[in-house]
């Protein structure tokens, strides 16, 4: 038996694994005292969000059917990263992997969690600046679209709920947030504010 804030855990075990995921039943009393489940989903990678902005403010968005949703989306790239891995590494590849962009400027803009009622999906949001184009090379489960646009378009995207995908909505939201603070320097500020 042990604790995790106000729940106990009486027991667990592994109920499904693969190489992305674990999913692990708890048998648990809840802060009320009450006996219950709760399915955690473990993921074996670290998210990786890159939000790559032009010079004249303008962003890129990869599209692709996501199949759990049954549903198109438009998104910042994205991927996964081990683990043991820098995650710098690991959104380098991305970036290079989905749209062919290589940014010579990397900073960490946010770290976010996702679906942290039934995960422990962590991720980090990039933006890249001081872009090289050259060939994308997806994986073979990537069927991607590259679509490119004003930063302040894809805002009012996804504040018009257009643009659903966390990641990209926390980063979208962030660059805005960094334009507004002065945190970006002030020539792309007025770009990325439209």
């Amino acid at each position: 038996m042990t604790r995790r804030g106000d729940w106990t855990v009486l027991d667990q075990r592994e109920v499904y694994t693969n190489p992305w995921i674990t999913v692990t039943e708890h048998r648990v009393l809840n802060p009320a005292g009450g006996p219950g489940i709760y399915g955690v989903v473990h993921f074996r990678n670290l998210a990786i969000g890159i939000l790559p902005v032009e010079d004249n403010g303008d962003i890129w968005l990869v599209g692709q059917h996501r199949f759990p949703l049954d549903a198109y989306s438009w998104e910042i790239p994205e991927g996964g990263a081990p683990l043991a891995e820098d995650p710098l590494v690991g959104a380098r590849r991305e970036l290079k992997e989905e749209t062919g962009i290589e940014a010579l400027t990397w900073r960490e803009i946010t770290r976010v969690h996702l679906s942290n009622s039934v995960s422990d999906e962590a991720g980090i949001i990039y933006l890249a600046t001081d872009l090289q184009h050259g060939t994308a090379a997806p994986e073979e489960t990537e069927a991607l679209n590259l679509r490119r646009l004003p930063a302040a378009e894809a805002y009012r995207m996804a504040t018009r709920g257009e643009l659903t995908d966390s990641m990209t909505v926390a980063g979208l939201y962030r660059l805005r947030l960094m334009a507004l603070e002065g945190e970006l320097p002030a020539g792309l500020a007025a770009k990325v504010l439209g």
